[in-house]
């Protein structure tokens, strides 16, 4: 009786883990055909757009000035006004230091007087000379002096506006070196005056990038100090050389600056975008692969409602978080961005939120409607 029982036992076991088996394998086979019957599976649509694409080559670089120069004197004074604060705006011409000139000044007036003396004997002996009165010679000597004298004048002029240091550019002046009362020598730094209206961005590329790098490309610039916020410029310069220690050329771009943010010697993470152009685009999350080939499910529509059907595309660059689609889909399809291993070709689908893309929730459903390929299989 308890054998009877046994083997009645073990034979409902097993009868169970086979029905189980079965049911699992019904139920894979026919996992599709159930969702279209009203299993529908929710996933979040995206309609696809064109996006911009490139080529990126990175390098680190440093920012540098347009313009940029270490203000210093001509002449050993001492410093009698300071006309400038650090990280002030200057423009060219306007003074920034004087320096003690008191005794120059004095003897430019005394050489003012003289010009003005030997030009009036200079008149009053060219008179006498047209009227025969005094010799061609002396003429010559007066001239002689009037020019001697406006020699002087010139070069005590000269000493007085070395004595006047002056902005060579218009720029930013940096942090002051010096004091009022100090006495500066030729060398000394006063301060140091940066154009930053344009940066100069120089960065090194490997030499096996010269072929494929030219003025007038465009680069992105990122750094640190400004997370997340991009910089655009264009090469403007190509090293004529390479370096025969590190094999690399050096490469100027240039970067707008004209609100001042960007300084020199900012170190920047440099993007060299070559063969710019605008391709469709799908997220990373809508695709899936199968060894070499890439597959995203796009989205149709019958009398029982919305469905999945697979496409083959192709697929080139990366750029945040999308690729580019090289072939096999155009801008304005409605693809599954989320949940795509979830489902199979065929498999009814529910979105669960609003289509993201370029155009509304409903002309995109609408959209995919009347999209539905009439090569497709109606499950």
């Amino acid at each position: 009786m308890r054998r009877a029982m046994f083997l009645i036992i073990v034979a409902i076991v097993f009868a169970g883990m086979a029905a189980a088996v079965v049911v699992r394998a019904v139920s894979q086979n026919t996992g599709g055909a159930g969702q279209m019957r009203g299993m529908a599976t929710p996933v979040a649509l995206y309609e696809v757009e064109t996006r911009s694409f490139a080529d990126i080559v990175e390098a680190l670089g440093t920012a540098n000035a347009n313009e940029s120069v270490l203000v210093t004197a001509k002449i050993s004074d001492t410093i009698s006004r300071i006309h400038f604060d650090s990280g002030q705006q200057v423009a060219a011409g306007d003074i920034l230091v004087e320096l003690r000139d008191a005794e120059e000044v004095a003897g430019l007036s005394e050489a003012r007087a003289s010009l003005r003396e030997a030009q009036q004997e200079l008149e009053r002996i060219r008179d006498l000379t047209e009227r025969g009165v005094a010799p061609r010679s002396r003429l010559d000597e007066i001239q002689a002096n009037a020019e001697r004298a406006r020699a002087r004048v010139a070069a005590l002029e000269a000493r007085v506006a070395d004595r006047l240091i002056r902005a060579p550019f218009d720029g930013v002046v940096g942090l002051r070196a010096v004091s009022l009362g100090q006495l500066v020598r030729p060398g000394d730094t006063i301060a140091q005056l940066d154009d930053t209206s344009i940066i100069k961005l120089d960065f090194t590329l490997p030499e096996r990038f010269l072929a494929t790098v030219s003025a007038g490309m465009e680069i992105v610039a990122l750094t640190s100090a400004f997370p997340g916020e991009e910089f655009t410029g264009q090469i403007t310069q190509i090293d004529s050389r390479i370096d025969p220690a590190t094999r690399a050329v050096t490469v100027r771009a240039e970067i707008d600056n004209a609100d001042g943010r960007l300084r020199p010697g900012l170190l920047m993470t440099v993007q060299v975008r070559r063969d710019p152009r605008t391709r469709p685009s799908v997220p990373e999350t809508a695709i899936t692969r199968l060894r070499d080939q890439v597959f995203v499910y796009t989205v149709a529509q019958d009398e029982a409602g919305q469905y999945a059907v697979q496409r083959e595309i192709r697929v080139g660059a990366r750029s945040d978080g999308f690729l580019e689609v090289l072939d096999g889909l155009e801008a304005g399809t409605v693809i599954v961005r989320q949940g795509v291993h979830r489902i199979r070709d065929g498999a009814r689908i529910s979105p669960r939120d609003a289509v993201q893309g370029p155009r509304t929730a409903d002309n995109a459903v609408a959209a995919a409607a009347a999209g539905t390929s009439a090569g497709s299989a109606n499950p």
